[in-house]
């Protein structure tokens, strides 16, 4: 891949996304969040396979799969006003279709075009499958973990952001009430990813976020989440009972402990 090929995707990028803006102001707001991300989800992947010193040509394909990753949302709110998958499609596939649809990746490469595709289709499944090459799994871990990466971010700036300035189609849509689930916490305990399937509240959901700390792959990554100071930040948003403080000083000694082995 070349670097013309990525400014020309870049280009494309910018045109086809651009398309989806409108008069509704609310509609705005949502195709901007997604702009903004996917932009601050490519920089994530540049200090991960910069971290991981990947030559030029896998660094390109990286940054390219960071680029298409969230392609699928813009179809996705344009016909469903919404970026959960549950209640429309799932993005990722709906990603991979709009690239093979618009040709976008059709000058590359079959392997690399293939590469892109996987990475894109699976960069948001609850794990990565297991029928996987190494190269498709080393690819998938990256995405993985520039967007939660970022991720992070958009969920601290929506609940730090007055009710009206917040964009609609982030909210998840459960009651925000102080109770949280025992699940959330044994998911947390087993240092696993808790599953959507079991929230029921915005606690549950910010639980939820937090346990993604113990499926990021990549040092780099640990790295730049605590050098923005993300998990403090939604600790702080999270009930601070005594299990949750327990469960919450686990995860700091884990965070901790994945910095001083880097």
């Amino acid at each position: 891949m070349r670097e013309e090929d990525l400014r020309s995707m870049k280009k494309w990028f910018s045109e086809y996304t651009s398309s989806f803006y409108s008069d509704n102001e609310e509609d705005r707001k949502n195709i901007a969040l997604k702009i903004g991300h996917t932009r601050n989800v490519c920089l994530n992947m540049i200090e991960i396979a910069k971290s991981l010193a990947l030559d030029d040509n896998s660094s390109r394909l990286a940054e390219t799969a960071a680029l298409f990753h969230d392609i699928g949302r813009f179809p996705q709110y344009a016909e469903y006003k919404t970026f959960r998958d549950a209640d429309s499609k799932n993005h990722g596939l709906l990603g991979a279709r709009t690239l093979m649809r618009e040709n976008v990746i059709q000058g590359l490469p079959r392997n690399e075009q293939k590469l892109i595709l996987n990475t894109v289709k699976f960069h948001n499944a609850y794990a990565i499958p297991s029928k996987q090459g190494s190269e498709e799994i080393f690819f998938l871990k990256m995405i993985r973990d520039a967007d939660k990466i970022d991720i992070f971010r958009v969920f601290i700036e929506y609940y730090e952001s007055p009710a009206e300035q917040r964009a609609s189609a982030t909210a998840f849509g459960v009651p925000d009430t102080p109770e949280y689930s025992r699940a959330m916490l044994s998911c947390l305990a087993r240092k696993q990813i808790a599953p959507y399937s079991q929230i029921k509240t915005e606690n549950d959901f910010k639980l939820m976020k937090l346990s993604w700390v113990y499926d990021l792959h990549f040092d780099e990554s640990i790295r730049l989440i605590q050098n923005k100071n993300y998990i403090d930040i939604l600790i702080h948003n999270v009930p601070q009972t005594e299990e949750i403080q327990s469960a919450m000083a686990t995860l700091k000694k884990y965070i901790n402990e994945r910095l001083n082995s880097g």
